[in-house]
Formats: structure tokens, C-alpha cells, sequence
């Protein structure tokens, strides 16, 4: 039953993506076609791990696991089952104090046993359409998986159909921009250069008009 209710849910998102918001996606060739794969992106809203997870076909859903903060995302008993039955997320401690020896071994194992991970490198949501420093967490899990592609996701339009704050949907076309993979280059500074480096070259593909 909760594998049916996952597909239904989002088949009902795919709806939404396509005919609410509308997304324009450029070079969907470079998503992965299987796992272990690395998906990071900007975040600004609550729809991007449900747009981020539609951008992929269904039958890859059972291999999508998002990366997401357990004091959000388990914080209620409703939410909690949500998220690890439908969402199927991997909860990360926030809270040093909360945390086990390492935050991301969760993490490791998806990715050994060929999953996809959706992650947010920012931490949390920021200001509508504004992205901020990149989070070194995902350095460290790139050193640890060195043959896992890591694939930068750049969307624009989402912080402005549901910022943070609110939640009232408003119908508004996102662009999604896929970068190529980057592998690992034997550093943690400059994995972060680089990843840091692509995205701000995805972010200036297309010129769009300042958010107010």
C-alpha cells in the first residue's frame, strides 16, 4: 500500500510540475539513468525536493533518496511518516549534540547499495531566488564515494512559486538547469571551487528579472 500511495502522490506532482508550474529543463541528458549518483542543488522553496525528484522517470523513484534535516522533516509523527514512507528521506542531525559519530553513513550506504541522493548543499532554504555558501558536507561525501558522479542542478522559479514562509502555490514557470557531472578531483577545496564555480555558471544561462 505505501509503495502504491508513493506513485500516486507523485504522479499527482508530475500534474502540478507540468501543468500548474511548468518547467523548462535543459539538458535532461545528464540526469542519471541509474545509481549511485550524487543530485545537488539550490535551495529555496518547499517544492524542490518534490520537482527535483519529478524530473526523473517513475520507475527510478524506488532508487531516489533525499537528504533532509530530521528536525524539520521528522518533527511531527504525520510528517515523519510522510517523509520516510513517501519521501523516503534520509534524515541528517542538524544538532552537533543530536549526532552520531558520522552524520553521513546513512548517506554511504545509499549510495552503496546504488542509489540516487537529492541534496541541498546550502543546509537550508534561503531568501526567495537568492543562493548562499555551499555547505562542505558534500565535500566529504564526495571523498568518501569517488566514483559517484556528483550532478549540479540549478533552478530558478521555485523560490518564487512557494518561498520559504509561505504556502500558497503560485503559478510560475521554473527553469531547471543541469550541469555535467563533476568527479571527484583528489581535494575538498577544490571540489568545493568547483562545484561552487558551476553553479554560478549555471545561474547566468538566461538573464531573468530581479526578485522583489
Amino acid at each position: 500500500m505505501t509503495r502504491a500511495l508513493q506513485l500516486l502522490f507523485f504522479i499527482l506532482v508530475r500534474i502540478v510540475v507540468t501543468f500548474v508550474l511548468g518547467l523548462n529543463v535543459r539538458r535532461r541528458e545528464l540526469l542519471p539513468t541509474s545509481g549511485p549518483a550524487i543530485l545537488v542543488a539550490n535551495h529555496n522553496s518547499h517544492l524542490d525536493t518534490m520537482v527535483m525528484m519529478s524530473l526523473l522517470p517513475l520507475k527510478q523513484l524506488s532508487t531516489l533518496r533525499p537528504v533532509a534535516a530530521a528536525d524539520y522533516f521528522l518533527k511531527t509523527r504525520a510528517m515523519a511518516w510522510f517523509s520516510l514512507n513517501i519521501l523516503r528521506i534520509i534524515p541528517i542531525e542538524r544538532n552537533r549534540g543530536a549526532r552520531r559519530a558520522d552524520p553521513l553513513a546513512a548517506c554511504h550506504e545509499a549510495l552503496r547499495n546504488g542509489e540516487i541522493l537529492i541534496l541541498f548543499p546550502e543546509g537550508s532554504r534561503g531568501a526567495p531566488e537568492e543562493m548562499t555558501a555551499l555547505k562542505k558536507g558534500i565535500a566529504h561525501l564526495a571523498e568518501k564515494n569517488p566514483s559517484v558522479p556528483v550532478i549540479p542542478v540549478f533552478t530558478h522559479g521555485l523560490g518564487k512559486s512557494l518561498p520559504k514562509g509561505s504556502f500558497l502555490l503560485v503559478p510560475f514557470f521554473c527553469d531547471i538547469f543541469v550541469g555535467k557531472p563533476i568527479s571527484w578531483p583528489g581535494a575538498r577545496d577544490t571540489f568545493m571551487a568547483t562545484l561552487t564555480a558551476r553553479f554560478a555558471a549555471l545561474s547566468t544561462e538566461k538573464d531573468f528579472a530581479p526578485w522583489e
